[in-house]
């Protein structure tokens, strides 16, 4: 039975995709904050809760106005389009799927290549989507008009004989594409992009390039959720509303994976700022100690029960998963051993449209979900840490994307 080519480069590509991410710097922490070794225990704490801590109204407050789109929609001009194309997959969620997409855009535009909308891969070898399965593909097309030429399926003519794979790495400048892109692109005529993320870099460009308009339109210009999916996202976000009505429909989501967790080293080395990922007991007891009150309604990405957030839900009861809240109609769709990136699609929304945010995982979804929430106004982002005492301000543990505004948002968003 013969091969197809084109199955056997799709192969490799994959496989290469994710050995880049596994390999990945690992040193991205939280902001820099005074790291003290917790003493308190949960019983400690409960104690602690009935002194005056800081709360009310004012834990819910802090969100800006909704920024304007400061940059110029770019325009293909009067030159020669080439009769080449770029090609890509979305891989390993969506808070890649952003960067991804900005990416690809640049280098199509800068190639004056016409981009292919790309397929969904997930992390299990076959998990393969449509993009139309989790994006509005008519939305995409529609943002991206005037700004690169878009072909929503794969010509049939690309095949492994004129299709080169080459590594694009995460912000990719035009010196870049210049001297390791382009050649490739015009001997071959075709590419295919695999972006990788030497480190998780989103702070603000220190100086402006003239592709910064076209990473700004495609990061937060293009991206837009299809309507069942979108319709999911909004009756969780509405019953998480519900359900936190001692509490104004305000909820807290917090980025905690047990999974994750498991994975990464969540002690500090000692030195401030160093610990990257917090435990269900440790945000447990920051919340807290900000005056968070036990009425509070907390969404954790987590997608099923485990029993280390019992330490959570100890102090927290109004604890709530996936499973928990979302309509029953939908669990067999969303919530079945193929759907991984739904389910993460679902958790970056929701963690973009709630209350605060708190990322007890360092890395790029804190970091795309921040400007997601930037770009919305939505600037109650509170990182955690180690609080010495029975209380604090929340204020202090403001994200230093907005604090300092060195987010690339502030460098899109105005």
């Amino acid at each position: 039975m013969a091969v197809d080519p084109r199955q056997i480069v799709a192969g490799v590509l994959t496989v290469t995709m994710f050995v880049m991410l596994g390999n990945m710097i690992k040193r991205d922490h939280f902001d820099s904050l005074q790291e003290s070794r917790l003493t308190s225990t949960i019983h400690d704490t409960n104690k602690a809760s009935e002194l005056s801590l800081p709360g009310g109204d004012s834990l819910w407050k802090g969100d800006g106005l909704s920024l304007k789109p400061c940059w110029e929609r770019p325009s293909l001009g009067d030159g020669d389009l080439s009769n080449g194309y770029v090609t890509f997959s979305l891989i390993n969620g969506p808070e890649y799927h952003v960067s991804q997409i900005a990416d690809a855009v640049v280098v199509a535009r800068y190639l004056r290549a016409t981009l292919v909308v790309p397929d969904v891969r997930g992390s299990n070898p076959g998990d393969k989507r449509d993009f139309k399965d989790i994006y509005d593909v008519e939305q995409f097309v529609k943002s991206l008009d005037g700004v690169v030429k878009v072909k929503a399926s794969e010509p049939t003519g690309l095949s492994s004989k004129n299709l080169a794979v080459v590594k694009v790495p995460n912000r990719v400048t035009e010196e870049h594409i210049a001297e390791n892109i382009e050649p490739i692109f015009r001997e071959k005529g075709n590419i295919r992009l695999a972006t990788y993320f030497p480190s998780v870099n989103m702070k603000k460009s220190s100086e402006r390039t003239s592709l910064d308009s076209v990473a700004c339109m495609a990061m937060f210009g293009t991206l837009v959720l299809q309507p069942e999916v979108h319709e999911v996202v909004d009756s969780m976000v509405e019953r998480l509303r519900t359900l936190s009505r001692k509490s104004n429909g305000q909820f807290v989501a917090v980025d905690l994976r047990v999974d994750v967790l498991e994975k990464k080293n969540c002690q500090g080395n000692g030195s401030p700022g160093s610990k990257n990922c917090y435990g269900p007991q440790d945000i447990a007891l920051f919340l807290r100690k900000l005056g968070y009150s036990k009425d509070t309604t907390i969404y954790l990405t987590q997608g099923r029960w485990d029993a280390s957030l019992d330490a959570l839900k100890e102090l927290f009861p109004k604890v709530y998963t996936k499973e928990t809240i979302m309509p029953i109609d939908k669990k067999a769709k969303f919530l079945n051993s193929d759907a991984s990136e739904l389910e993460k699609v679902i958790d970056f929304y929701i963690c973009s449209e709630s209350d605060v945010f708190v990322p007890a995982i360092s890395g790029l979804f804190y970091a795309n979900v921040a400007g997601k929430r930037i770009a919305t106004g939505k600037t109650q982002i509170l990182v955690p840490a180690d609080i010495p005492g029975s209380s604090a301000s929340s204020t202090n543990y403001i994200s230093h994307y907005v604090s300092k505004k060195n987010h690339f948002a502030y460098s899109c968003f105005c």
